[in-house]
């Protein structure tokens, strides 16, 4: 008795928790193996109950949970998009049921194939299981099946590969996208003329969707309107800034620019400066600060957005059943709504 009331017993919270008492012993002594499942059924039966022994019962649970590391290849430290994915999948790692999760965040300034291709070797080396943003590239491809090959799975995430050595892919719909931001732009300008289209690279499996999709929404719904040859930025602001000047200059009859991919705040900055704000439609991805205000203040028009926390989750899932000798299951390959943004619902 403790101040009138009877703390419950180990017989009580086998009750609860629908096991033997034996069982309850064993996951409290460790006098044998339990399925975590049962052990995780018993831990929530005494908090139910107010167990006296659930501090020790987490601990033993603790213990019985793997140790895991998952790194994590983006792009660009700067860019706010990627600053927000990191802290979301670092977030995931951390609460993912199961293991102990480790993250390791790595950013790739230089994005070229041969040193995404490096860095992504050396994460491998230091990681049970890893997920990157690449180009479609022979040498990424190459890296991708040597990690592999030493059991450590790669999964994509935003744009996928073509390497067959991959776990999974989580991304959003990047036909959908596309064809959104060309509905956009058609039922806004007020009249055809020239559209301008950004991908962050010709490899980028994602905006090589997006764009595709973007014409043949044009070819299908409003044909009076003249779609430019793409334009690589390399998802490098400056290079978008420079890019949407030379396209304001060069085309008169410019109506409308959709960015496919990163760099945003380039054409933002440059429809600033060009004083072509507000007569450009503009779309483009991600909601970040700068897009934010952008939309807010008439320079961009429409933001389709990544959910980064859903794809966070989706992304340890995989990698978390990767580890776990699950593989190849169903839903590895995961393609999410993605958010679409305008002036009135930011």
């Amino acid at each position: 008795m403790m101040d009138g009331v009877t703390r419950p017993t180990i017989r009580d919270l086998a009750l609860a928790a629908g096991v033997g008492v034996a069982t309850v012993d064993r996951v409290l002594n460790q006098r044998a193996p339990v399925k975590r499942e049962t052990a995780e059924r018993v831990l929530a039966a005494a908090e139910a109950i107010g167990y006296h022994g659930t501090g020790l019962l987490k601990r033993r649970l603790e213990e019985t949970v793997p140790n895991r590391t998952f790194g994590f290849l983006l792009q660009r430290r700067a860019d706010a998009f990627y600053q927000d994915m990191a802290a979301a999948l670092v977030a995931a790692t951390r609460a993912a049921p199961g293991l102990r999760g480790k993250p390791i965040v790595e950013f790739v300034e230089d994005i070229s194939a041969g040193t995404v291709a490096e860095k992504l070797l050396a994460l491998g080396a230091r990681v049970d299981a890893l997920a990157v943003v690449a180009a479609d590239h022979p040498k990424v491809t190459e890296a991708v099946e040597t990690l592999a090959a030493r059991g450590v799975g790669v999964m994509t995430l935003l744009s996928e590969l073509s390497a067959p050595g991959s776990i999974g892919h989580v991304g959003i719909d990047y036909r959908k996208a596309g064809r959104t931001a060309a509905w956009a732009i058609s039922r806004l300008a007020k009249k055809p003329g020239s559209v301008g289209i950004f991908v962050g690279s010709h490899r980028y499996v994602g905006h090589e969707l997006s764009e595709i999709s973007f014409r043949s929404y044009f070819r299908e719904h409003a044909p009076k309107f003249r779609l430019l040859e793409p334009l690589a930025n390399l998802e490098d602001p400056h290079l978008a800034h420079e890019g949407t000047l030379e396209l304001l200059r060069r085309n008169p009859d410019l109506v409308g620019i959709y960015v496919a991919g990163g760099g945003m705040a380039g054409l933002i900055s440059a429809l600033r400066e060009s004083g072509a704000a507000g007569r450009i439609i503009a779309v483009c991805n991600e909601l970040v600060p700068e897009t934010r205000a952008a939309l807010v203040d008439g320079v961009l028009d429409a933001v389709i957005a990544t959910p980064v926390h859903a794809l966070a989750e989706k992304a340890v899932e995989i990698l978390s059943r990767a580890v776990a000798g699950g593989a190849g299951e169903t839903d590895s390959r995961i393609l999410l709504s993605f958010e679409l943004y305008v002036s009135e619902n930011v």
